[in-house]
């Protein structure tokens, strides 16, 4: 296998990663919430490859569903004039399962596409209804929604904008996050004033150029920010009074990874678009796409108007077959009301963590979890950049040695994220709460020293 290391080295390059100087661990095979590499070592996958595989690796009948579709039609577009069956019926099964009135699906290939392609089709519903200046986008700062131009636009984290920067759109305006722990506004009850900022933002551009809000449900990059009571309902209220359309990005929230199938059940809001992927086919095959209401469709067709953006492999019928495979085995085998009944129980493993000095808070919801780490938690003393940026470095080893994969982060304050196949059940939370304490204590000692 040290000739896999060599050939990855001299030929591949890895997504957000260093050209490889030496060889990189090969994952060789899965099974449940676990990994192995090519030399044996064992992984509890705790992040689900990456917030992808709900249904957990080694499944044979998503494999088989792969395998059926490919021999009966590997490939033809979902394309002008033209669709096939494993589509059509995902589609539907969608629109079955989504929040409110949402019927129509546009599909891409992934995640960043779907953030893409939700702005465009945002774009064209209002030149359909005679609306052209409106095109600019609210986001939410520290937001991660993809690295296609488009949807690198919308995203607010420095790093990776920067080299891109001159390619990029002026047309989003970022506002604050639902991070309650280091809020300064506001003193006992929440006064949404992070909701409000979104009004704020949409009358400081003009509501006739603001085409849409686009927020996830709970904030992933930053470590799993959930929103206040009632923000939901208040965004809802705001884009509803300026005739803005709300985009719930649900790249990660969907399909259980919040204990029910999207966003909108569990923060009761029925948003304009969805935009999903990866739990979609639990990482099985690649898919995304946009969830619409129907009021968007209705646009275009009065005005006659062909939607201007398509993908080659949006809609793939492979994946679309695994897809209805994956969604079927969710269904049938509870597993989706699995995750909501363990969450409370993940939780409270978690938060025994809480009596560690350098552990401030747990946050998060479903299966979607992170821990924020702090110099003196007891005092809240943050880490300096550098000492966060060199505890992170320290913590991603110090896990993985140990054979867990999860989130060492540090686009904010340093963060450890959780986000385990929701097959996952008390076991695999202690051997995540165990590990965790470990590697973060030698991350510290390390840091000390």
């Amino acid at each position: 296998m040290n000739d896999i290391r060599t050939t990855a080295m001299d030929h591949l390059w890895l997504h957000f990663g260093h050209i490889p100087s030496e060889g990189p661990i090969i994952i060789e095979r899965g099974d449940g919430c676990y990994l192995w590499d090519s030399d044996g070592n064992k992984y509890l996958d705790a992040l689900a490859g990456l917030f992808v595989t709900a249904i957990g690796h080694g499944r044979s009948d998503l494999a088989n569903a792969a395998s059926k579709q490919a021999e009966t039609m590997a490939y033809y577009p979902v394309w002008y004039s033209t669709a096939h069956q494993p589509a059509a019926e995902l589609a539907a099964k969608l629109a079955e399962l989504s929040p409110g009135d949402m019927d129509r699906v546009f599909f891409t290939s992934g995640g960043s596409e779907a953030v893409e392609s939700a702005w465009k089709i945002a774009r064209q519903y209002f030149l359909a209804r005679g609306e052209p200046d409106r095109m600019k986008i609210i986001g939410r700062e520290t937001a991660y929604h993809g690295t296609t131009l488009g949807a690198l636009s919308i995203t607010s984290i420095p790093p990776i904008r920067a080299p891109f920067e001159p390619m990029l759109n002026q047309l989003v305006t970022h506002v604050s996050t639902t991070n309650q722990l280091h809020c300064e506004r506001c003193e006992g009850p929440c006064s949404l004033h992070a909701a409000d900022e979104i009004e704020a933002a949409i009358l400081e551009q003009g509501p006739e150029t603001v085409a849409a809000v686009v927020l996830e449900p709970v904030q992933n990059s930053g470590g799993c920010f959930t929103p206040m009571e009632g923000y939901w309902q208040r965004v809802r209220e705001i884009c509803d009074k300026y005739g803005v359309l709300l985009i719930s990005d649900e790249v990660i929230c969907a399909f259980g990874r919040l204990g029910t199938w999207f966003g909108g059940q569990k923060f009761d809001y029925v948003p304009d678009m969805i935009t999903f992927a990866k739990g979609v086919t639990s990482g099985y095959a690649p898919l995304g796409g946009v969830i619409t209401r129907p009021h968007i469709a209705e646009a275009f067709q009065q005005a006659d108007e062909l939607v201007w953006h398509g993908i080659t492999f949006g809609g793939h019928p492979v994946s679309c077959a695994v897809a209805l495979a994956n969604i079927e085995a969710l269904e049938a085998e509870g597993i989706i009301d699995h995750a909501a009944a363990n969450q409370d129980l993940f939780r409270m493993k978690l938060e025994s963590l809480l009596d560690h000095p350098n552990v401030a808070e747990v946050r998060g919801t479903g299966y979607f979890y992170a821990i924020e780490l702090m110099k003196d938690a007891r005092n809240m003393v943050p880490f300096t950049q550098d000492e966060a940026s060199a505890l992170v470095a320290v913590l991603k080893p110090a896990l993985l040695n140990r054979g867990l994969i999860a989130r060492a982060d540090g686009r904010g304050a340093p963060i450890i994220q959780y986000s385990p196949p929701l097959i996952a059940g008390p076991d695999e939370f202690d051997q995540i709460v165990e590990i965790s304490r470990a590697a973060l204590d030698e991350a510290i000692t390390g840091l000390s020293s």
